[in-house]
This record gives structure tokens, C-alpha cells and sequence, in this order.
């Protein structure tokens, strides 16, 4: 069966609402001739006269009276979606993002996003994702709107990253710790005995590539998943925590922080979507948002 050609749903409208097929066709820059043809293509497609001739003039047919309201309101809800979408208004926006994070971003950045969010946006709610891996098949996937993570290397065709802010990583102590006083040394630094971070269980990283030219090692000891979990290790140890900083801003409170005596490793994080969500407002308002309270935060 062959598809009906939608084109002819404008020219209906336009003729049922000028009940003349010369004012039809002026408003839709047609010839009386091109008018006439596609009158009669509606005829067909229809099986009804549609209008007919009433004295001087045309007058519809119960049929096109019936269609009337119909096609109008089709013709609207087609101009409506080839329209591009007109501003967003968030005090009526009713949406549930996805948003997949380190323990240390949510805990560092997520109480500013959530009150910025909630006071834009009342109908907006935030689910954070523990990251436990890096894949990009939940951003493909539609099961994460946004993320948040290294990129080391170029991200698929499909994923969009945008650089938010660079973290540097700093040695933590407890209070009393031997490091909390004199000068750090390299040597110092490496003797201690230490907590490595690596979500893949690695007992090496960043950090000890920037110690290796100084000819020391760390003693590492116990290798955990998370940043927060080798906080909670060296407040209640002697352990030695080498973390990014402005990630752990919080989770440090009550604990010692001082500088690498060396080289400290930096890593830019960045934020992710994918390509399909770019020009959706809701979804680039958002991104503007966590780019603002990151920003906002570095200030």
C-alpha cells in the first residue's frame, strides 16, 4: 500500500480554512492550476468531494466539516515538533538525571549542584551513580545522562567530553603523624608506610611514576577503591594517603595535608555525554550547571 503524501494535510487545512482554492492557493504560493491538481489529489485520497460549489463559491462537505479540526490540529503538532524547541522553563521542568561520579566528586561537588539544581529547577532530580569502571556504554546506552572522569585517551565518535578543572595530588596524615612535622622529604616521604587508591587493584600509579626519578619507592601496604576509604584509613592510622586535592577538600577536614616533596601528578577531569543529548536544553543547562559549581568551587 502505497503512503499517503503528507504534504497534502497543509494543503487541506489551508483550503478547508479559506473555502476558496485561488486564497489557498495564494497563501501557499501555488497556481490556480497546481491548486485545482491538488484539490483533486485530496479527493482521491479521501474518497469526498471535500468542497463543492455552492453559487459563486465553495462550501465543504460533512466530511470535510468532520476533517476540519482534525487536520488542523495535525498540521499544528507537525509544525510544533519541526520547530526548534522554544526556551526552557525550569520552573516547570519535570526530569530525572542520571549522573555517574567518584565518591570524591559527589561528595566534593554534589551538595552545591543538588541546592543549585533545587532552586532553578524544583521538578529536577539528580540520581548519582557510583563509577566502578570506565565504559561508555551507560552513556550510549541512555543509562547515564552525564559523567564525570580522567579521559586518558580520545573518547568514541559519539562521546562528547568538556574539560572541567585540574586536581593535583597532595600527601594526608593524621594529626601527630610523624610527617606532621619537619620538613618532607622525599625520603621521608617514601620510608612512611602508605595507602594506594586504584579501582582496578593496581599497587602502583601516577603517584609513583612522579617519585621514580628520585630514586625512592613508597612502602605501600594496603591498596583500597576509593579516595574516601584511604582518608578513613589514615585518620584512624599511621597510613599515608596521597589523594587529589580539591576532590577531598571535605573528606580531609581534621587531618593533615601538605605538598609533594616532588613532582605532583596532576590529572584534568573532564565531563561526558553523549552526542545525542548536546542540544537538548534541560540536558545542556545541566552541564552548564556542574561546570559552574566546579568553577565556582576553584574560585
Amino acid at each position: 500500500m502505497a503512503r499517503p503524501d503528507l504534504n497534502l494535510l497543509v494543503t487541506l487545512d489551508v483550503l478547508l480554512e479559506e473555502g476558496s482554492v485561488t486564497r489557498a492557493g495564494e497563501r501557499l504560493a501555488l497556481s490556480p492550476s497546481a491548486m485545482s491538481r491538488a484539490l483533486a489529489r485530496l479527493r482521491r485520497a479521501t474518497g469526498d468531494p471535500l468542497l463543492v460549489r455552492a453559487g459563486r463559491g465553495l462550501v465543504p462537505t460533512p466530511r470535510a466539516v468532520e476533517l476540519r479540526e482534525r487536520v488542523r490540529g495535525l498540521v499544528r503538532e507537525a509544525e510544533a515538533v519541526l520547530r526548534p524547541v522554544e526556551r526552557l522553563d525550569l520552573a516547570t521542568l519535570h526530569r530525572t538525571f542520571a549522573l555517574r561520579a567518584s565518591d570524591g566528586f559527589v561528595e566534593r561537588f554534589g551538595p552545591a549542584l543538588v541546592a543549585e539544581v533545587a532552586e532553578a529547577a524544583p521538578g529536577v532530580r539528580l540520581r548519582f551513580l557510583q563509577k566502578t569502571k570506565k565504559d561508555t556504554a551507560p552513556l550510549r546506552e541512555g543509562a547515564v545522562d552525564l559523567e564525570t572522569g580522567v579521559v586518558e585517551s580520545a573518547p568514541p565518535p559519539d562521546v562528547v567530553s568538556k574539560p572541567l578543572f585540574t586536581d593535583r595530588f597532595i600527601g594526608v596524615v593524621r594529626a601527630e603523624h610523624p610527617l606532621d612535622t619537619g620538613k618532607v622529604t622525599a625520603a621521608r616521604y617514601a620510608a612512611a608506610r602508605h595507602v594506594h587508591v586504584s579501582r582496578r587493584g593496581l599497587t602502583a600509579g601516577l603517584v609513583d611514576e612522579a617519585l621514580e626519578p628520585t630514586g625512592h619507592r613508597r612502602d605501600i601496604v594496603t591498596v583500597v577503591d576509593g579516595f574516601g576509604a584511604a582518608l578513613a584509613l589514615a585518620r584512624a592510622t599511621d597510613l599515608v594517603a596521597t589523594v587529589p586535592e580539591r576532590h577531598t577538600a571535605n573528606l580531609r577536614q581534621g587531618l593533615r595535608s601538605f605538598e609533594l616533596p616532588f613532582r605532583a601528578p596532576e590529572v584534568t577531569i573532564s565531563l561526558l555525554w553523549h552526542v545525542r543529548l548536546d542540544a537538548d536544553p534541560a540536558h545542556r543547562w545541566l552541564r552548564d550547571r556542574v561546570s559552574a559549581v566546579c568553577h565556582f568551587e576553584d574560585d
